[in-house]
């Protein structure tokens, strides 16, 4: 067990947060004073320490740069209406980074680490948590191969770290999506299931193809015939057609299993829709479209949170969408945001008191 007493702790003697505007954020930019940092060296969690933020000294041998053995969660943090901090479900990313740990054949990370580490750190600089609407403090908790040898092997030495970044909106406009047909994000039997750093590296190429043609992003499709939607960007994506909410499984493991995700399917089951978590061919999208059914199609995500999309392009044919007329998808994004914020009862208990 990691008490309280066993977390060294080292304060900064000057706070950067005098020199910012918390309230005008850019995504991942700025990070706050302090982190915290853990080594796993001969089968144990050792040198358990919280900070002032830093770089950090790497050989060039480093196992994680030569073999991409790199995991890492996205949570927030927020403020209630008395200014107290809530995290959004983090045992969830606890249990999630763990799965991720186990398939890249790294060491897990126990609970009294991740979560009173996050923990501490947080209170530490809580003072970085912005108060504005759609504003938060974002948790970075990341683990890497550390060992400094090259062998393709899994590394004997990992280190994990957690950083904080105070941000606002990660989009603040309805997106234009490019239905992806070359390049592939995942296969069964792949990592997709994984927050595996290697993952966003292999997608990069095919964002920025779209970005060149006037999209936001990429709708990725199954590896066999290109037809099967998966994920949105980095994103989990949802079509509500209809009285029914429809969003990919996670059967095949090609599909990161979002929390805010798992949070979208309980609501819209207490919405009254009808929620199905199933393959989805585009045609399927296409010929409600062109029959004039009611479509929603939104991504959600932990940095998102719910992000509309108000066009998708699919080969030559474009499916254009009033977002302004949706109901079901801001609903939703409403009262995730109010039960973050404290608005609203938490009755899932999915908001966890630092």
């Amino acid at each position: 067990m990691i008490a309280a007493m066993d977390i060294s702790i080292t304060k900064a003697e000057t706070s950067k947060l005098k020199d910012l505007d918390l309230e005008n954020l850019p995504f991942g930019r700025f990070f706050s004073d302090h982190m915290l940092e853990a080594d796993y060296e001969n089968g144990e969690w050792k040198n358990i320490e919280i900070k002032p933020y830093q770089p950090l000294l790497l050989s060039p041998s480093l196992a994680a740069l030569h073999y991409g053995q790199a995991i890492f969660e996205g949570i927030k943090v927020y403020k209630d209406r008395n200014g107290n901090p809530f995290i959004f479900r983090p045992y969830d990313n606890f249990h999630r980074f763990n799965i991720s740990a186990e398939r890249m054949q790294m060491p897990a990370v126990p609970e009294e680490l991740f979560i009173e580490g996050m923990r501490q750190l947080i209170a530490l600089d809580k003072n970085w948590i912005p108060s504005s609407a759609d504003h938060s403090l974002y948790i970075r908790p990341f683990m890497f191969s550390s060992d400094e040898v090259i062998g393709v092997k899994p590394s004997d030495s990992y280190k994990f770290m957690i950083i904080l970044s105070p941000t606002g909106p990660y989009y603040s406009a309805p997106m234009r999506i490019y239905v992806e047909e070359k390049y592939v994000r995942a296969a069964p039997g792949g990592v997709g299931y994984a927050k595996a750093a290697g993952n966003y590296g292999a997608a990069m190429l095919a964002t920025a193809e779209a970005k060149k043609k006037g999209y936001d992003q990429v709708l990725w499709t199954d590896v066999n015939e290109h037809k099967y939607v998966q994920e949105c960007g980095t994103m989990n994506v949802f079509f509500v057609i209809g009285d029914k909410a429809i969003t990919p499984g996670l059967e095949q493991g090609t599909i990161l299993g979002g929390v805010t995700r798992l949070s979208t399917i309980t609501l819209l089951q207490e919405m009254g829709l009808t929620v199905e978590e199933r393959d989805l061919s585009i045609d399927e999208v296409i010929d409600s479209y062109k029959a004039g059914e009611s479509i929603e199609v939104f991504g959600t995500g932990t940095a998102a949170t719910i992000s509309l999309i108000k066009e998708l392009r699919y080969k030559d044919f474009v499916m254009e969408f009033d977002v302004d007329a949706w109901k079901t998808a801001p609903a939703i994004k409403n009262w995730i945001t109010d039960i973050r914020e404290g608005r609203r009862e938490d009755k899932y208990n999915w908001m966890w008191k630092v």
